[in-house]
Order: structure tokens, then sequence, then C-alpha cells
């Protein structure tokens, strides 16, 4: 079966599908990359990769119906999971930017507005280098991505209210982002990897070893 990156309706998907396919030849996996938005096809991937751009109301919508409850059965099945951006937001219980709205709270803990102190500019957008928490898996510290940098757009991040959950962070004024969260065979990013030029690359190509 293909790796599918689940079409949301919005946001950067072909960027995403055409950097998954450059760092699938990177990792020699040989591995079909499809844009798809059914469930079956969602539920029956090999590798399944959930981008996202814009506002947590609308990433939380586009997962009513079919697309949210696949989403989960294929985290649950032990299937290696890749959420970029919204995709990571959504994997928790709720945002700020959209009280009343649900995500699909596979993790505690809601997403928060960043603190716009000491003149930062809110979003936080541009080039940042990660710190990895003492617990980071292998697919990060096998790409060697601590201190490198990534590319990230965001106003908002999540906060994990149970442990472990926590990979990596990057500073940005006095806030210390969510960089990277996951568990098991869930991996998600606040950044981009499919903005971050060679090191996004690297970092999707160990997606592809696990």
């Amino acid at each position: 079966m293909p790796t599918v990156v689940v079409d949301t309706g919005s946001g950067n998907l072909r960027s995403v599908e055409k950097a998954a396919e450059t760092a699938a030849g990177l990792a020699g996996a040989g591995a079909t990359v499809i844009r798809s938005s059914d469930p079956d096809t969602i539920r029956k991937a090999s590798r399944l990769i959930l981008p996202g751009q814009g506002a947590f109301g609308d990433g939380a919508r586009a997962m009513q119906g079919g697309i949210g409850p696949a989403v989960l059965e294929f985290i649950r099945s032990g299937k290696p999971f890749f959420g970029i951006c919204i995709g990571l937001q959504l994997l928790f219980d709720r945002s700020d930017e959209a009280p009343g709205v649900h995500g699909l709270g596979y993790f505690r803990g809601d997403v928060r507005k960043l603190k716009a102190d000491g003149g930062i500019k809110i979003p936080h957008m541009g080039w940042n280098s990660l710190k990895l928490e003492t617990r980071s898996p292998s697919l990060l510290t096998a790409s060697k991505v601590a201190q490198k940098y990534f590319y990230f757009v965001h106003s908002f991040h999540a906060v994990p209210s149970e442990p472990g959950v926590l990979l990596a962070t990057v500073e940005y004024g006095s806030n210390q982002i969510t960089a990277a969260v996951g568990r098991d065979n869930v991996f998600a990013t606040q950044f981009h990897p499919e903005k971050s030029q060679r090191m996004g690359l690297t970092l999707l190509a160990e997606f592809f070893r696990q």
C-alpha cells in the first residue's frame, strides 16, 4: 500500500507530497506517495502524513465525517504516522484559536496562543533551531537534527498535559515552543519539513526508514 498524504482540502499539499516522494527516494524506500481524502484509503496506507496550514477550526472541520476516525484508526494500528503544523495541533484536545471546536484528542493537552512579549512578532515565522528532549526518539536522533534549523510559521502551539509526549522545543522570546511531539508510532512537528530544505528532507527520509 502507498504512503498517503491526507487531503484536507487546504494547505501546501502538493509540496508535502513532492517532499515525501524525494525523501522516500533518499531513504531507498521505493514508496509510492499519493494524496487522498478517502477514509478507506487512509486506513489501508502503509504510512500516513497529516499536513495542515491555516486555522485549527478549519482543520478540525476537515476531520469531521469519515476522515478523523480513519486517521485515529490508522494511528492505533501501529503504522508510522507523521503530522505537520496543524496536523500536529489536531492530535490534541482543543485550541485557543477555535473555542468549542474539538481536535482528535489522541494526546491530552491544549493548543495555546504564543505570547507577544519583548517586542517579538506573532506569528513566529522563519528559521529556528531545535532543542531535543532527553527522550527524543530515533527518528530525531538518527537524522541528527539537534541544533539544526527548521522553518516555522504559526501563532499557536500545543502544550501537552501528559508526560513523555514532548520531544523537541524551540525558543522565541519568552515562549518555549513545542516543536515536535510523539509516542510509539506517532510523530509530529510544528515546523514544516517540506519547507526546511535539506534538513527537512533528511528528517522525512528517516520517517521512511521506520
